[in-house]
């Protein structure tokens, strides 16, 4: 079995001032998107990073951020994939009109 290789990053990786080790990485990828996990080492401890390559949108959790997302059930999750980052257009509807 290898170890996993550290990669050092730049201080943009490592916003709260640790050193932002890369300690083990791999993508997950299907016929609608690919997703890059990391596990990241940071001055407040360890952080599970995962970044979208086709959108370049990333989020690092900690361990109980992840624990929480366990104790969700499948239709909750689910529903963030009906309108994951909000309603496009705000209602166009006025109260009182009709």
């Amino acid at each position: 079995m290898s170890t996993p290789r550290t990669h050092p990053t730049d201080d943009s990786l490592a916003p709260h001032g640790g050193d932002g080790a890369v300690d083990a990485e791999f993508t997950v990828v299907n016929e609608f998107t690919a997703v890059r996990v990391r596990k990241i080492l940071t001055r407040n401890g360890q952080r599970l990073e995962i970044t979208s390559l086709r959108l370049d949108h990333h989020i690092r959790l900690d361990a109980l951020a992840l624990e929480a997302l366990s104790w969700q059930n499948e239709e909750t999750i689910s529903a963030y994939l009906d309108q994951p980052f909000g309603p496009e257009d705000p209602p166009t509807t006025e109260i009182g009109r009709e």
